[in-house]
């Protein structure tokens, strides 16, 4: 029964030592006493037997179950004061490491926790995995292989007291080792200050550090011959390692040598005595924010693997709520709010009662990566299921999740696999079009109207195989007319030849031409092919096209299907090495019969591949670049070409990539290098483009600003999901384009003011998304005009912050090219002055911005845009509360105060980035609803892409003007301050000639005695410039250096920043 027995409190002697007593002949003989026991102790007769890798292993069991509670209640009690500090922490909960000693070994266990109450302990190369369940008394079952120990600690001034149940009570006591030397404070390592294998003295130092722009020496613990384990010029961290001692005294201290081995726990001898936990189980704590056991989205593959096709949606369904009861609640507070730390604070006071529930869900959200993708390979395991319209709720709701907030590929996925759900069977939408297309006279208005999900190109193709003439004719029409909406003076002549043999001739002209401005009428020519292989034959007969111009601007667009290819088409890009291929062969096709197109005038030549139920593939194929295939123009219609500027961006941007997949259908995703860019230090500033077109905009209704907000929503969400791509990341900045390919008859400069409301209204509701997805320009393009009288204008409204002044609007009338149809000149829509379309600053300003972002701050005019923001937002709230008062035109204006050559501050139109000084200051007028007139502040910021931020005399000198003309004025003063420091600058002259005495000229890490100049090199420069002594070097008069002054010199003309100090 005393085996059976815990003893507990302040008892030390453990129940295994009176164990041993009680076995003992003397005990059973009963001839024991008092000397009897004291003899025992004196001999250390009774000896508790352990196995050591058992005490070390259950004792970092239990210090990482202490670590787990402390942190715990640290992060619940921190929490309860409102302070989230720790949030940012949480990682720390589930990875950390555990040093245990004992008998003189070290042993560094890295820990991970699985679960609420799973651990892995990783040594060396050895994994153990442990379940521990804590007891209302402190003690702990440990669950590891096949066995369970029940252990209790206590940690005392001398060490952990381990009680191992049944076996023995240990003491691993605190060890201090003297003869480690280590870093006090991260720092560089200047040098040593003995040489290796030198004694150093207790307290004496023995290496300098340098930390905070200054030289600080670290003290000898203890007395020994030193052996150095850093080099000079090494980053070390507090705690670091710098050298070791053979102590003078060895007495002093039991040295403690790392573990270096196998570490072979006796419970996991027999490693497959106990199942690990279930798939699902595993898959469950990971979406809890535990560490997963493996990769998350092989373990997803795994799971439903192993199941049964009939209960995929219940797995799913189990998995995907899981997730969203955590990020649904967070979601719902990040839209009434702006920031992470405003959403966990609404949390918290909600909780107040149960700060459990924030603290699972920020320890969830910790491990949002994981999660996310435990979700996308759910999604992705359970599109192909039958009945997946079942998921259909649950799938909505991840697609109704922002795609900001680092959802962004999961709300991406979920949206296009809702798509999948909520369309109709690709053989339903099939036969209601065929239906349409079966009549004497198709109503083609309303045909190419249908949305692409229900009418779309790959539904049309998949009739031209059909067995009624009729419908394959109106089928191949309807393709024409969809493909060119909106082109004006468009004509379409189909002739049938039976199952996929058709063609189609029609004339069109650019959309962008003013019907004044003579547009030309081009020529085209569709024939329908039923493979690949019949294009060669195609291009052996005459083209029926004439070039009347002279100036090639006609087209050919080649349709091959309806079954274009002849391996896997199950999903989109299945069929990527097959139509690689037919690129292939179509360009050598094409310069062989370069003559023959050259004589028909065809300047494009097209091929869409059909591969139904899926989207076509598209290869377009220009005669500028000698019939090779425009990769930029990669599954894209021929006309999108036109309609999203792409030709315009190869022609101004270097490497211009298209990125794939995008979102919507009429998305396209670009990212490229601005042409004649200068190369920074963080190489030359990409820009991201996102370019949507859409066939339809009704600004006379009096909701139309739904449908361009619903595009711009959906280009941000477009350009959240290229920055995953690793060809993109998160430094580029951004661009926005929305061509609105139809007519507005209303007066241009109405239009004009309308989309300019629209645009400012989208920046104040949307402007933290825009600033994450760095958004520098948004453009909109619209046709003004009637189909009665064709276009008369082409307006495009620009919101852009190349000027520094966030996202400025402005109104130009475009011209295009009628050969090209691409513009080319640009007026602004209320004076009728010559614009250009790029500001001359704008390379300049995306250089900026990179830098400071890449700094973790902003480019200091962006603030100016900010500021603009706010105050639209002010404005909006205002209206919204009742306020009566109209909103002021010029909300907010600015002008640069820059120091003149009579040293005072004068108002400056200057561009951003023009500036030689870090600091900048601007007077700003802030109309709000209090004070509409408009109220003077003065700004200054710090510019930290000038000389990394750093703070100098010139930087003193504008500060200082600047306070003083806010001071004279009665204006109130804001300081943006993000700098470096005082700017430490060199007597730059000087540097090539000063040379060093070193203590020992074999050896320059111990260190030198003094600086000096040659005589002759002394001469060179000015009285003022240094102070120096005569010396002697190896017989040589030399100078040795005190002090530099640098008076005199260019380098030092503006100080060299430590005046500021």
């Amino acid at each position: 029964s005393l085996r059976n027995m815990d003893v507990v409190g302040d008892i030390r002697n453990p129940v295994e030592y009176l164990v041993e007593l009680l076995g003992m002949n003397a005990f059973i003989d009963n001839t024991i006493d008092t000397s009897w026991l004291d003899g025992l102790i004196k001999e250390k007769t009774v000896a508790l037997k352990y196995d050591s890798f058992d005490v070390v292993f259950y004792a970092a069991v239990f210090r990482a179950m202490r670590t787990l509670r402390t942190r715990k209640e640290e992060l619940l009690a921190s929490l309860g004061k409102g302070q989230l500090g720790l949030l940012g922490q949480l990682a720390t909960m589930n990875q950390f490491p555990i040093e245990i000693a004992f008998e003189g070994v070290k042993y560094n266990f890295q820990v991970r926790r699985c679960g609420p109450d799973i651990l892995s302990f990783t040594i060396g190369e050895r994994v153990m995995q442990a379940k521990v369940r804590e007891q209302p008394d402190g003690a702990l079952f440990v669950s590891v292989g096949n066995s369970v120990m029940k252990i209790f600690g206590t940690e005392e001034a001398l060490g952990l007291r381990l009680r191992l149940e049944g076996i023995a009570t240990i003491m691993l006591p605190t060890l201090y080792d003297p003869s480690e030397l280590r870093s006090e404070f991260n720092g560089k390592v200047v040098r040593y200050l003995q040489d290796d294998g030198a004694t150093v003295k207790e307290g004496e130092p023995y290496v300098e550090l340098e930390a905070m722009k200054m030289i600080m020496p670290v003290k000898a613990s203890a007395t020994g011959k030193i052996a150095h384990t850093r080099g000079a010029g090494s980053i070390v961290a507090a705690g670091e390692l710098l050298g070791n001692l053979e102590l003078a005294d060895p007495s002093q201290v039991k040295k403690i040598v790392p573990f270096d081995g196998d570490f072979a726990l006796a419970a996991l001898a027999d490693p497959g005595t106990k199942d690990a936990d279930d798939l699902m189980t595993q898959v469950e704590l990971a979406l809890d924010g535990y560490l997963p056991q493996q990769d998350p989205a092989a373990m997803v593959q795994q799971l439903f693997r192993s199941a049964a096709p009939a209960d995929y949606n219940k797995i799913a369904t189990s998995v995907l709520e899981r997730y969203l009861a955590v990020e649904e609640k967070y979601a719902q507070e990040v839209k009434t709010n702006m920031s992470a730390d405003q959403a966990f604070l609404s949390l918290i006071a909600q909780n107040k009662d149960s700060l459990e529930q924030v603290s699972a869900i920020a320890l969830a959200r910790s491990q949002l990566a994981a999660r996310n993708e435990i979700v996308l390979s759910t999604l992705r395991s359970v599109r192909a299921v039958a009945d997946a319209a079942d998921l259909a709720g649950i799938v909505k709701r991840l697609a109704e999740l922002p795609s900001e907030h680092a959802y962004g590929e999961v709300s991406l996925v979920a949206n296009q696999y809702a798509d999948k759900i909520n369309a109709d069977p690709f053989e339903e939408r099939r036969a209601k079009l065929r239906k349409m297309l079966d009549v004497e006279s198709p109503n083609f208005q309303e045909i190419i109207s249908l949305r692409a999900n229900v009418g779309g190109v790959e539904v049309l193709a998949d009739l031209l195989a059909d067995e009624s003439a009729a419908v394959r004719k109106h089928a191949y029409e309807a393709i024409v007319r969809r493909v060119y909406r909106m082109f004006p003076g468009l004509t379409v002549e189909v002739t049938d030849n039976g199952p996929s043999d058709l063609d189609c001739k029609y004339t069109f002209q650019y959309p962008d031409v003013p019907s004044e401005g003579e547009p030309i009428t081009r020529g085209g020519y569709a024939p329908v092919v039923p493979s690949f292989s019949a294009l060669k034959d195609l291009l052996a007969k005459p083209i029926p096209l004439e070039d009347s111009t002279g100036k090639s601007v006609n087209a050919i667009a080649v349709v091959i299907g309806p079954k274009a290819f002849k391996g896997d088409t199950s999903g989109f890009y299945s069929t990527d090495d097959e139509f690689k291929e037919m690129i292939k062969e179509t360009e050598s096709l094409l310069k062989a019969s370069a003559g023959a197109l050259k004589a028909a005038g065809v300047r494009k030549f097209s091929i869409m591949a059909a591969q139904a139920p899926n989207t076509p593939r598209y290869a377009t194929f220009l005669v500028e670049d000698g019939w090779a295939e425009s990769l930029t123009c990669r599954d894209m219609r021929g006309t999108f070409r036109h309609l999203l500027e792409v030709a315009r961006l190869d022609q101004e941007y270097d490497d211009l990539e298209r990125i794939v997949p995008v979102i919507g259908r009429s998305s396209h995703v670009f990212v490229g290098t601005k042409k004649g860019e200068a190369r920074g230090k963080l190489g030359k500033p990409k820009t991201v483009f996102a370019h949507i077109i859409t066939h339809t905009v009704d600004m006379k209704a009096q909701d139309w600003m739904q449908w361009p907000e619903t595009l711009l929503v959906s280009a941000v969400d477009e350009l959240e999901r290229a920055r995953l791509n690793p060809e993109v990341g998160t430094k580029p900045n951004s661009h926005i384009l929305v061509h609105f390919n139809s007519l507005v008859d209303l007066e241009p400069l109405v239009v004009a003011e309308m989309l300019e409301n629209f645009i400012n209204g989208f920046v104040a509701e949307h402007g933290t998304r825009l600033q994450r997805s760095k958004v520098d320009e948004i453009a909109l393009k619209v046709g003004i005009g009637s189909e009665a009288a064709g276009r008369t204008h082409t307006l495009r409204l620009t919101a852009s912050s190349t000027t520094g002044e966030y996202l400025k609007t402005s109104a130009l009338f475009e011209r295009a090219d009628a050969l090209t149809g691409a513009p080319v000149s640009w007026c602004d829509a209320k004076s009728g002055d010559e614009r250009g379309l790029l500001d001359a600053s704008e390379g300049r300003m995306q250089l900026k911005r990179q830098i400071a972002r890449a700094a973790g701050s902003t480019y200091a005019p962006e603030f100016l845009g900010m500021m603009k923001v706010e105050l639209i937002k002010k404005w909006g709230a205002y209206r919204e509360a009742g306020g009566q008062r109209p909103t002021p035109s010029d909300l907010f204006k600015s002008a640069e105060l820059v120091l003149g050559a009579d040293g005072e501050l004068a108002e400056s139109s200057r561009s951003p980035g023009e500036n030689n000084v870090g600091v900048l200051a601007w007077r700003c007028t802030m109309a709000t609803p209090e004070y509409p007139e408009g109220r003077d502040v003065v700004l200054i910021a710090n510019d930290v892409t000038f000389q990394a931020g750093s703070f100098g005399v010139a930087e003193d000198i504008v500060f200082q003007k600047a306070s003083e003309y806010a001071r004279a004025r009665g204006l109130p003063r804001i300081h943006i301050a993000c700098n470096s420091g005082a700017r430490v600058g060199l007597a730059e002259e000087l540097k090539a000639y000063v040379k060093a005495k070193w203590t020992d000229s074999e050896d320059p890490s111990k260190g030198f005695d003094f600086l000096y100049l040659e005589e002759e090199d002394y001469k060179r420069f000015d009285e003022g410039t240094v102070v120096a002594e005569e010396a002697t070097v190896d017989g040589r008069k030399v100078f040795a250096i005190e002090s530099i002054i640098g008076e005199g010199l260019k380098s030092t003309a503006g100080g060299i920043g430590v005046e500021n100090l």
